[in-house]
């Protein structure tokens, strides 16, 4: 009987250990570790008449974001001012616009320069 509990034991220690372990990773993604950080993601969806882009612009620091500045390129740049820490803002380029890239700028150093990614099609999705 004690070799079963000793073995139970060491059992429920790595699932434990693994828990911990996971779980920091986890809170790692949810908690923000840099005090001044931004997430830029450019999309551009192609259809048969029309190609439509998004651009999503989040605050994933912990401080405020201040003079938050969006490059559209072509000289379209709009002006956002601040966003608050975990604030999402979903854009859409001027139109005429050729979208080939997006730089977003912020104080304290916030440099992105990102180019327009594609959606993969899907079978049967409108645009495919």
């Amino acid at each position: 009987m004690n070799q079963y509990a000793v073995i139970v034991g060491v059992i429920i220690a790595v699932i434990g250990a693994m828990a911990v372990v996971l779980g920091l990773d986890v809170l790692k993604m949810s908690v923000s570790t840099q005090s001044y950080d931004i997430f830029v993601d450019p999309i551009i969806d192609k259809q048969n008449l029309f190609i439509m882009g998004r651009i999503t612009v989040q605050n994933t620091g912990s401080e405020p974001l201040t003079n938050v500045r969006v490059n559209f390129g072509e000289g379209d740049i709009l002006e956002l001012g601040s966003l608050s820490p975990g604030e999402k803002i979903i854009l859409s380029p001027p139109p005429d616009n050729g979208m080939e890239f997006v730089q977003v700028t912020a104080d304290n150093g916030i440099f992105v320069s990102k180019g327009y990614r594609e959606l993969p099609k899907m079978v049967g999705m409108m645009g495919s």
